[in-house]
């Protein structure tokens, strides 16, 4: 006999324990993650319910939703009984989760310190599985005019270029700016490169008439101050 003949469809199990009817009755609360994705998934196979579906990719992530969130949908879709629309669903259904705790949080308005932009950008840098550029664009009360992406690379870094970067805020009439950019790699420590770009934009700055008030490295979990370190 095969083992798919072995295998118990969700529908054959106890109503409290379907991911649905379990979250029905019980509330949200009560589903474990495998459980929640299971629901966005749909169906399994013939061989496997949705729910060992959901387990085995998240096995795959080894259990973390913010792994799981920086999934492609091709990479998504290479689990046996994963589809692109399935993909799809379950990126969608991240994406979502992370704006709504975004969202939760006011939106800031003025930058008094680097949590304040940290705050504000966070977002934008997130989950990336490559780097990006970014600069913040302020008013001398530190009200912020603008964001503007400069460049975009690969996982080892990006390019910055100080022409893009003072058109940007000479034409939004900036008193000031900040550099912020992401290290996929997790590491908060800045590269050498990261140091001598800094160095450039600080002089470039003081030719202008342009405060760089800061520059962030932001990572998944937390950021790093070039200002707040002193290394501006």
């Amino acid at each position: 006999m095969k083992d798919y003949e072995n295998k118990i469809s969700i529908k054959s199990w106890a109503e409290e324990d379907r991911p649905r009817e379990k979250l029905s009755t019980q509330g949200r609360r009560a589903l474990t993650d495998a459980e929640l994705i299971a629901i966005l998934i749909g169906s399994g196979s013939r061989t496997e319910s949705a729910v060992e579906l959901s387990k085995r990719i998240l096995h795959h992530y080894d259990n973390d939703l913010n792994k799981l969130a920086k999934g492609s949908i091709n990479e998504l879709s290479n689990f046996r009984g994963i589809g692109e629309a399935k993909a799809i669903s379950i990126i969608a259904a991240l994406e979502i989760g992370r704006r709504r705790n975004e969202a939760e949080s006011k939106a800031v308005e003025t930058i008094l310190s680097s949590k304040d932009a940290y705050t504000l950008m966070r977002r934008h840098l997130v989950d990336l599985n490559h780097e990006e550029f970014w600069i913040l664009l302020l008013g001398r009360s530190g009200k912020v005019l603008g964001k503007e992406l400069i460049s975009k690379g690969g996982r080892s870094g990006t390019v910055a270029d100080p022409k893009i970067i003072f058109y940007a805020a000479l034409q939004h009439q900036a008193s000031s700016i900040i550099m912020i950019h992401n290290h996929p790699s997790g590491n908060l420590k800045p590269s050498h490169l990261d140091i001598d770009l800094t160095k450039r934009i600080v002089a470039a700055g003081k030719m202008l008439d342009i405060h760089v008030a800061d520059h962030l490295i932001i990572t998944d979990n937390g950021y790093f101050s070039f200002g707040d370190e002193g290394m501006l």
